[in-house]
């Protein structure tokens, strides 16, 4: 009677497991990626091979609060769908976000491409806001503080009014920023550039006017016209 000796019969076993599995991994390495014709998700993360998040791509209701590192914590406004960019340490560090709707009759609409400072807010956007009548479009460059923002505390601006409590509190936070370059639309339907010192003074402005009058001004630090160039001055 034929016996079958237990030893080799593991031994066999595991040369055949072995192989298998080793074919199941060449085979996953080598094969085609996946390829889909429609594809419907409410998030999708994008990570390197250590798990680090490079990149949101979600809607509104899934694009989740600011996340700096391991930790996330709540946005005080972000209502937009979009793409949440992050740097090689996992922090947020920009977004391609937009909405729009109808509210009380009147369309509200805007999209906004950000790039942020290290741990701070953006440093340059790209956006277009229209609200019923009043719109602008416009490159920005803002000046961001050197210290990071304090994200355990910016989730509670979102729930406070505006006014002298909600200014301290946005100093408290860190999230002060200043705009320094304005190139766009204005509400009143103008081109403008506009150059502003440190503390946010507009102290150059080129302007055309909707109906085509141009002119640059330059302007002291209160705010007042020192000097204006227009056609025919």
């Amino acid at each position: 009677m034929f016996k079958i000796d237990p030893s080799r019969a593991i031994g066999a076993y595991a040369a055949v497991m072995t192989a298998i599995a080793g074919y199941a991994v060449i085979g996953a390495a080598t094969a085609p990626p996946a390829r889909f014709d429609t594809i419907d998700v409410r998030r999708i993360n994008v990570r390197e091979d250590d798990g680090t998040l490079r990149m949101i791509i979600a809607g509104r209701d899934n694009i989740g609060g600011i996340v700096i590192g391991k930790n996330e914590y709540p946005h005080p406004s972000r209502a937009e769908a979009g793409m949440i960019f992050f740097n090689d340490e996992g922090a947020e560090n920009g977004g391609l976000v937009f909405n729009g709707k109808i509210v009380a009759g009147k369309p509200v609409n805007a999209g906004s491409l950000t790039f942020d400072r290290w741990h701070q807010d953006q440093t340059i956007q790209m956006t277009s806001e229209e609200d019923g009548a009043r719109r602008h479009a416009a490159f920005i460059v803002n000046d961001r503080p050197d210290e990071p923002m304090r994200f355990d505390q910016i989730g509670r601006l979102g729930t406070m009014k505006a006014g002298a409590a909600k200014d301290a509190a946005v100093r408290q936070a860190n999230m002060v920023g200043t705009q320094r370059v304005y190139l766009g639309s204005a509400a009143d339907r103008s081109a403008e550039l506009s150059l502003r010192d440190a503390n946010g003074r507009k102290r150059l402005v080129l302007r055309v006017e909707p109906a085509g009058a141009a002119s640059v001004t330059f302007l002291d630090e209160k705010g007042h016209a020192v000097s204006r160039v227009a056609p025919g001055s």
